[in-house]
């Protein structure tokens, strides 16, 4: 089972990605994402991390987030076992579940938010996950992580978690990409990284490294 959410908040124009999984390494194999194209997630039994690189790269040349979708999907013979869900640039999204993923399977998407998953309990938690990140107060990553423990509590998957991932993109900030491969709680293992990360030290140093709208940015003497 994986479920992932892709968000975009246009009024501090920020990208955000979560998932999770009763496998390993979520991150690694769902989750991509460019401030200049938008968000990708490809899950599935056989999920493809082609599809969620290419559609990056069609949305960087313009292609509207449908388009990407149907361009990826129409051709591939093993499309039955694999779900895709992306967000352009301007927050439009689509999705993709083919026929033979396991049940309950399917997409939620609207104006700057997709959710997406497969072997679920029932619908109920990709509404749940949706529900979860719209009621949820506080920054992207927050909000995010409180769609996967909603999406959890509704039911989830009968393996438990096992891994997660937290994805956050913004032209003015380092990226965000936070992964946890394997551990038994992991939303709990996620909410303890994120607190690290967004503390000092660590989040002192992101401040003076490169970003997309300052590329050349570094420590100043």
């Amino acid at each position: 089972m994986t479920i992932s959410i892709l968000a975009y908040d246009a009024k501090s124009g920020t990208f955000g990605g979560a998932a999770a999984t009763g496998s390993l390494c979520v991150g690694g194999w769902v989750l991509r994402g460019d401030v200049r194209s938008g968000l990708s997630a490809s899950q599935g039994t056989s999920p493809s991390t082609l599809w969620g690189e290419d559609a990056l790269a069609l949305m960087n040349a313009g292609v509207s987030a449908q388009d990407a979708v149907a361009e990826l999907t129409k051709g591939d013979p093993g499309r039955d076992h694999r779900q895709l869900s992306v967000l352009d640039c301007a927050g439009r999204t689509a999705g993709f579940t083919g026929h033979e993923s396991v049940a309950h399977a399917g997409v939620l998407a609207a104006d700057c938010l997709v959710v997406s998953g497969n072997m679920l309990t029932d619908g109920a938690v990709l509404t749940a996950a949706r529900d979860g990140y719209l009621n949820a107060p506080g920054s992207m990553p927050l909000r995010l992580l409180a769609a996967l423990t909603a999406a959890q509590e509704a039911g989830g998957d009968i393996r438990g978690f096992k891994s997660a991932a937290l994805l956050q993109l913004h032209p003015d900030q380092a990226p965000l990409s936070l992964r946890i491969d394997y551990a038994e709680e992991p939303l709990a293992a996620m909410h303890d990284l994120y607190a690290r990360a967004t503390s000092q030290p660590y989040v002192g140093w992101t401040q003076v490294v490169p970003t997309r709208s300052d590329p050349y940015r570094s420590k100043t003497a």
